[in-house]
């Protein structure tokens, strides 16, 4: 009985994508080179005698640092507030976002089970889209600048920019969610008679909540580097000391007050893990 010698197949001399790749990765270049013109992005310039001196004496006033008990129990005030910030502005966006959101998916509307939406509620689901894209769409900072002016400097400015900001991204991105979830529930308490709020907490919530309060965690996240930002233009927290000491060239005070962020933003960044990984 004969046995078959199965064919062996070299390996290829080269890869035989290479072709593609070279033609995306130029294509790539292609598109970003007039960007980088037009942005006069030149990254040598760091490398100039005259600024690598200037970088040279900047960095050597951030040592040593300055870590005085009255300075840093100034710090540790500051850090908390912008943690109340962050937190204040995510809880306000809430109330922004979870109502437009709710007015906005299509899934809680009666007249769309027929298969077309009225078009009363069509208009409106629009409006409120619309108006989450006009809160989205103008930063936080530019919020914070207004603001400013209308309640003066301090933390209350930095809370109601949060709030219109990210209330227009979790109402968006919230009903986005609800969209792509599993709708049949949803659409059989409708169908048998319940309300809108009915079919959202036992239908839509269930199914969502997971990923729902997963995206609320990373928002709050967010806001906690938001709220330092802020700070740069009157809306008090770490961010606001912080451009005090840089306008006094104080580099200690700087490198000591970036650190303790960064440290702030590590602890965020664990504590958003551990809530998502609990609620997943």
């Amino acid at each position: 009985m004969s046995a078959v010698a199965p064919s062996v197949r070299s390996a290829p001399a080269r890869d035989p994508a290479w072709t593609g790749r070279v033609f995306w990765l130029g294509l790539g270049v292609v598109l970003l080179w007039p960007l980088m013109v037009a942005t006069e992005f030149k990254p040598w310039i760091f490398l100039e005698p005259d600024n690598l001196k200037v970088s040279r004496q900047f960095i050597a006033t951030f040592w040593p640092l300055v870590v005085n008990a009255e300075f840093m129990g100034m710090v540790a005030r500051e850090t908390w507030r912008t943690v109340a910030m962050a937190t204040a502005g995510v809880t306000l966006a809430l109330v922004v976002a979870i109502p437009l959101a709710l007015m906005s998916v299509r899934l809680l509307s009666v007249s769309a089970l027929s298969g077309r939406m009225a078009r009363g509620p069509f208009w409106f689901r629009q409006l409120v889209r619309w108006l989450l894209i006009v809160l989205r769409s103008v930063p936080e900072l530019v919020w914070a600048l207004v603001f400013v002016r209308v309640v003066g400097l301090g933390p209350t400015a930095g809370v109601l920019a949060i709030a219109l900001t990210y209330g227009g991204m979790l109402g968006k991105v919230y009903g986005e969610i609800l969209e792509s979830g599993e709708s049949h529930a949803t659409e059989t308490l409708l169908r048998n008679g319940s309300g809108r709020l009915q079919a959202f907490f036992y239908g839509l919530l269930p199914t969502n909540a997971a990923e729902l309060t997963s995206y609320t965690v990373y928002r709050w996240e967010c806001a906690i580097r938001s709220s330092v930002v802020l700070g740069f233009v009157g809306a008090g927290g770490l961010g606001q000391q912080l451009d005090n000491s840089m306008k006094m060239f104080n580099g200690g005070e700087v490198a000591t007050m970036l650190l303790v962020f960064v440290l702030l933003v590590a602890l965020a960044d664990r504590v958003s893990s551990w809530l998502r990984k609990s609620l997943g």
